[in-house]
């Protein structure tokens, strides 16, 4: 079983205010953080670690999405559970979320208690 200590979250959202604020709640809670602006800059940086999850936003830069992203042969391959948040989800995101098998959503502006509990869950943590 995976202590805190162990997990990454990789946090990939445009917005530097978002990535820097999650980064350090994620930090405050004794898990490491490695942010991305972009997918691409996630894949290329990504190195597995044995308990890792990705908080992945659902709108980002160019009209890309974070469930485009999911859909896509860089990510299949990958195996590692997802939190997917958005600013502007609406019920059919949400379902479109839950069928691409994402561990949890949430909203935001995203709620530090629920965040963790998500990333806790999505690692194996808790029930």
């Amino acid at each position: 079983m995976a202590h805190l200590m162990d997990i990454t979250v990789f946090i990939v959202d445009d917005d530097e205010a978002v990535r820097d604020s999650l980064s350090l709640l994620v930090e405050t809670h004794d898990m490491q953080a490695e942010a991305f602006v972009s997918t691409e800059d996630f894949l290329l940086a990504f190195r597995p670690r044995p308990s890792q999850c990705l908080l992945l936003d659902q709108h980002l830069q160019g009209g890309k999405t974070g469930l485009g992203f999911l859909g896509s042969p860089d990510w299949v391959a990958m195996r590692m559970p997802v939190i997917l948040m958005t600013g502007r989800g609406d019920d059919e995101i949400k379902a479109r979320a839950h069928a691409a098998g994402v561990a949890a959503y949430l909203d935001k502006p995203i709620d530090a208690d629920r965040l963790i509990a998500a990333i806790e869950r999505a690692v194996g943590l808790a029930d």
